[in-house]
């Protein structure tokens, strides 16, 4: 039985690269102007995109019976972003970020930092294969990769937004976590989460969101993504279904 540190060492590990990120992001902020700001966030924009468009190149690659993984992503997608608009997440997710930001008495962008880097940090194959991989063998090294990359970016955002990027490191915490803490009992679900469809059309999914957060960060469009996080949960569902349906 592999102890709470090993199985979640590497969650421990990307809160504090996010928190590292954002402090340097603050000091670089007093020193840099305003349009070398946005060319660091503009990077981080296009670079989003880039890691975006390829996990979502999984949906074509998922056999889950008779329906393409493409369709199954977007039926996902849309059931998942109606259920969104119907729980209200984005504003739910907003109101987060702005009772955070008048408690410590955060000022700017705290709220758009905040929402847009604990979606950036939290969606991806990198959380949910790293976090499995963490909590069912105790190998942390997919979630130091990671770590490295959002203490990266947290120093980017964080000069764009300020302090309210430091703050996702809480949702990273919660996430990753809970995913590796979980990870036990979805052994006997999930044998490769390489191979398994139902990760890989998460995957995909995650990716058409990132691709929406990059769009984001270089004011192209605002998408409301948040909105689409149920369909993260709906991908397994659909691919469940799709597997008890005759060829």
């Amino acid at each position: 039985m592999l102890s709470f540190w090993a199985r979640t060492s590497g969650t421990w590990i990307n809160v504090a690269t996010v928190l590292v990120g954002s402090g340097l992001g603050l000091l670089l902020r007093q020193h840099l102007p305003l349009a070398m700001q946005q060319v660091i966030t503009q990077a981080l924009g296009l670079l989003t995109l880039v890691i975006g468009f390829a996990m979502s190149r999984s949906l074509f690659e998922v056999q889950a019976g008779p329906i393409d993984g493409v369709i199954l992503g977007l039926l996902a997608l849309v059931i998942g972003g109606l259920l969104g608009e119907w729980w209200q997440l984005e504003q739910k997710l907003v109101a987060i970020g702005d009772t955070l930001k008048a408690k410590v008495k955060g000022g700017g962008r705290f709220t758009e930092g905040f929402v847009a880097a604990s979606l950036l940090f939290c969606i991806g194959p990198m959380t949910i294969l790293g976090s499995l991989n963490n909590g069912l063998s105790g190998d942390n090294a997919l979630l130091m990769l990671k770590a490295v990359m959002d203490g990266l970016a947290a120093i980017a955002l964080t000069g764009s937004y300020g302090i309210g990027v430091g703050f996702s490191a809480f949702t990273v915490l919660l996430v990753q976590g809970g995913l590796s803490l979980l990870a036990g009992s979805l052994s006997t679900v999930i044998v490769d989460p390489t191979t398994d469809p139902s990760v890989m059309l998460t995957t995909g999914i995650g990716g058409m969101m990132i691709i929406g957060l990059g769009l984001g960060l270089l004011e192209v469009s605002k998408i409301r993504v948040a909105s689409f996080l149920p369909a993260l949960v709906m991908g397994p569902l659909v691919v469940a279904i799709a597997l008890r349906l005759p060829q």
